[in-house]
């Protein structure tokens, strides 16, 4: 059986062990040094993992076709949403899988030392390629360690070419049009994954505009995790999901933050509390704000 949502640091070691076919993502990422991801992980990766960059890897590059770019651009350019981090098309990204050497019938295990806040998108882009044998490793690389995992340094090891095969979508991806088609309707309900103060727009330092969509419910996505940066017990994440929802289906409910990120980690706590699969509005409120037209709610 595959894993698909969250391995522990004990499953993982006897997967290694098992030498069934395994890639595994390093994601570690920080917002203000782009740069210090990579260097962490020079310092120090779980043996074998693949440093994977969210604004290289993940991201689409800003100025392709849709986002100010040029007719010439090759259209596998293609941005799939709008924001501060668009998703690459899934042509693009199947490229890279198979650029690194990731295959169909391949495990993939993903892991960041950010509390699940990075790797989360590669999780959820992989479901959306249509792969599902992909988890995160639950606690990151602080639960490898304080478990006396070896660690590797440097550099990652060289991959050779592969034929990743786009499949049909495990996940659901939202655009901005069908948010704003579906605004305060009781088929959409809106949860906003960005810590309080920036959802009541009382401080927004990433964007132009501070608030949020008008109706969108807040749960930063730290809340998932427990003081051992673990995700909680489905029974407790489920309780609180319910609590936040208010009586509101789980399926209507579309995660988004401010670019697109960190809403996963609630997609995936839905998930391991048994309320998922949910849709993901990639743009977030990056791509919503850049609109004058489109409503804002502050407070």
């Amino acid at each position: 059986m595959p894993f698909t949502t969250l391995i522990s640091v004990s499953e993982l070691q006897a997967l290694v062990r098992s030498s069934q076919p395994l890639m595994v993502f390093d994601c570690s990422f920080d917002l203000a040094q782009p740069s210090l991801g990579a260097a962490q992980y020079r310092e120090a990766h779980l043996p074998g993992a693949l440093h994977t960059d969210l604004d290289k890897n993940l991201s689409a590059r800003h100025g392709a076709p849709g986002h100010g770019g040029t007719l010439t651009a090759s259209a596998a350019d293609e941005p799939a949403s709008g924001g501060r981090h668009p998703l690459p098309g899934r042509e693009r990204f199947a490229t890279w899988l198979s650029s690194i050497g990731f295959s169909n019938d391949m495990q993939a295990v993903v892991y960041d030392r950010n509390g699940a806040n990075y790797c989360g998108r590669l999780w959820w882009m992989l479901k959306w390629a249509g792969h599902d044998a992909v988890a995160v490793l639950d606690g990151g690389l602080q639960a490898w360690q304080a478990a006396g995992g070896k660690l590797a340094s440097g550099e990652g090891p060289a991959r050779f070419q592969s034929n990743f095969e786009l499949r049909a979508p495990l996940r659901r991806l939202v655009g901005v049009q069908e948010v704003l088609e579906h605004l305060g309707r009781p088929h959409q309900t809106l949860v906003d994954a960005r810590a309080t103060p920036r959802f009541r727009g009382e401080v927004e330092p990433l964007d132009p505009v501070a608030g949020h969509i008008p109706g969108a419910l807040n749960r930063p996505f730290g809340l998932n995790l427990g003081p051992d940066g673990c995700f909680k017990s489905p029974g407790q994440l489920r309780a609180e999901f319910q609590d936040l929802l208010g009586g509101r289906p789980p399926a209507s409910v579309v995660h988004q933050c401010g670019s697109g990120v960190s809403a996963v980690p609630n997609l995936l706590a839905m998930e391991i509390a048994g309320l998922g699969p949910t849709a993901l509005f990639a743009g977030s409120w990056s791509e919503w704000c850049s609109d004058p037209a489109r409503p804002v709610e502050r407070g």
